[in-house]
C-alpha cells in the first residue's frame, strides 16, 4: 500500500497520500482530519453522488447544499458565497463527471472566510484545472477507486491527498482506530484501510491512466462531432478545465423517446434520470455509455 500511496502522491504532485477503504471514507476522514464535526456546517453541491453528503453527515457536520453551473454541472462559487454562515467550516467542491470545479474563486472565498477547501475527486482522476492536477489544489482531496471509476480497483478503495503534514498525520491515525502507536488509541478512529491487493492492482492501472483518459477525451470529441446536429445539450468543457469524461452526459427534451429508440436499436441501456433536474453520476459503465437527462 505504501508504494501505491507514494506513486499516487507523485502523480498528483502532493507530498502526502493516505489509502483508505472507500471514497466515502475518504471524504469523511478528510473532514475529520481537518477537525470538522458536530455543530459545523459544510457547503457542497446538491448535484452529486449521495456519498458526498453521507460523508459530511457521518462526520457529524450539517451539509448545506447549493446549486451548480448549468453548463459544467459543478458547484457555483456565487452560490457558495451566499450560503456561508458563522457555522461554516469547509467547502466540498465536487469535480463531477470528470470536469473540474472552478477552484480559483472557491479558493478566494475559502481564504476570505477562513474555510477549508476539500476536493471530491471521485470522478476526476487525472483531470486538470488551469494545468494543475485536481487533488493538489485544495487543502485536502478525496478519491474513490470503486471499479467504475477512471482509476478503479477490483473492489472498494479510496485515498486522501493533501499538502498539509498535520492533516495527513491525523488521517493516518483515524483510518486505523486512532492508533498513534500499535494498540494505543489516542483518539476515536475507524477501520478504514486500503487493502494490499487493491493497492497492487491500482499500482498497475495507474500506469495506464493517462492513456485511458486521452482515449476518453478522443471518444468524447467523436461523440460531439456526431451528435452536433441533434440539438441536444452536449458536455461543455470550460476554458480552465481538462476533462477526463468519467461520464458523457447529454440533456434533451425528448428523453423518453430517445431512450426507447436506443433500446429498439440494441444500444446498451441508457440511464434515465427520475428527476428533471438531476443526472445520476454513478451509472455503471457495464450498463450504459449514456446518461440521458431531460
Amino acid at each position: 500500500m505504501e508504494a501505491f500511496e507514494a506513486e499516487f502522491a507523485a502523480y498528483c504532485a502532493v507530498p502526502h497520500a493516505i489509502g483508505v477503504a472507500s471514497g466515502t471514507d475518504a471524504v469523511l476522514l478528510a473532514l475529520k482530519g481537518l477537525g470538522i464535526g458536530t455543530a459545523d456546517e459544510v457547503i457542497t453541491v446538491a448535484h452529486t453522488a449521495v456519498a458526498t453528503v453521507t460523508a459530511i453527515e457521518l462526520a457529524g457536520a450539517t451539509p448545506v447544499l447549493v446549486d451548480i453551473d448549468p453548463l459544467t454541472y459543478t458547484i457555483d462559487p456565487a452560490a457558495v458565497e451566499a450560503a456561508i454562515s458563522p457555522r461554516t467550516k469547509a467547502i466540498v467542491a465536487v469535480h463531477l463527471y470528470g470536469h473540474p470545479a472552478d477552484l480559483e474563486p472557491l479558493q478566494a472565498i475559502a481564504q476570505r472566510h477562513k474555510l477549508a477547501l476539500v476536493e471530491d475527486c471521485a470522478q476526476a482522476h487525472g483531470a486538470k484545472y488551469k494545468g494543475q492536477r485536481v487533488g493538489s489544489i485544495g487543502d485536502v482531496a478525496a478519491f474513490s477507486f470503486y471499479p467504475t471509476k477512471n482509476l478503479g480497483a477490483m473492489g472498494d478503495g479510496g485515498l486522501i491527498a493533501t499538502r498539509h503534514a498535520d492533516v495527513a498525520e491525523r488521517v493516518r491515525w483515524l483510518r486505523q482506530y486512532g492508533w498513534q502507536e500499535r494498540y494505543i488509541s489516542a483518539l476515536s478512529g475507524y477501520n478504514s484501510r486500503l487493502d494490499e491487493l487493491q493497492a497492487a492492482i491500482l499500482r498497475v492501472k495507474l500506469t495506464a491512466l493517462e492513456t485511458n483518459n486521452a482515449q476518453r477525451r478522443a471518444h468524447a470529441a467523436e461523440y460531439g462531432r456526431l451528435l452536433a446536429p441533434t440539438g441536444w445539450q452536449l458536455p461543455t468543457v470550460a476554458p480552465h478545465a481538462e476533462h477526463v469524461f468519467h461520464l458523457y452526459v447529454i440533456q434533451t427534451e425528448g428523453r423518453d423517446a430517445l431512450a426507447e429508440k436506443l433500446r429498439q436499436q440494441g444500444w446498451a441501456r441508457p440511464f434515465i434520470t427520475p428527476s428533471p433536474s438531476i443526472c445520476n453520476p454513478l451509472t455503471p459503465i457495464w450498463a450504459t455509455k449514456w446518461a440521458v437527462c431531460p
